[in-house]
């Protein structure tokens, strides 16, 4: 295929927000509270008062969930949390949403690579979004960046 007829979209869906240093902080601060809160205390309900009533929680395969669903979700899949290993190494923050890179493993559980996106309203979490990848498995994944040629299956 030739370069030229080959055309890429990119699509930016920020919404226009204040940014400010103060508002970035307290929202980084948010964040990293309601994972303190949820390691410290090993009990998922600590995360309740941290979130919206109106709490959205997204992910990849386009499903959404409510506040009372995504907390159920994370009991169900957590089951206990005694012993989980968090290694945050980004958090960065842009006006209401804040970015957090971290790996975490369960004492019975694989390694993952996490990256949450939050957004902030009021000092509570409204909306999430959430990328976990396995991180044994992150070369598996990297067929998406080898050139098209070599590949022996497209990419959906």
């Amino acid at each position: 295929m030739e370069q030229s007829a080959m055309k890429s979209q990119f699509i930016d869906n920020r919404r226009s927000r204040r940014n400010t240093a103060a508002m970035t902080t307290e929202n980084k601060n948010v964040v990293e509270r309601a994972l303190a809160e949820l390691i410290g205390t090993g009990d998922v309900d600590a995360l309740a008062p941290l979130l919206s009533d109106e709490f959205v929680h997204h992910r990849p395969d386009a499903t959404s969930s409510t506040k009372t669903e995504w907390l159920a979700a994370v009991r169900a899949a957590l089951g206990t949390i005694a012993g989980m290993q968090v290694e945050v190494h980004h958090v960065l923050a842009d006006g209401d949403h804040v970015v957090m890179h971290s790996r975490r493993r369960l004492p019975a559980g694989p390694e993952i690579t996490v990256v949450d996106i939050w957004r902030i309203d009021d000092g509570l979490i409204a909306e999430g979004w959430e990328i976990i990848e396995p991180t044994a498995q992150a070369a598996a994944n990297l067929v998406w960046w080898e050139p098209a040629a070599s590949r022996t299956h497209p990419i959906r």
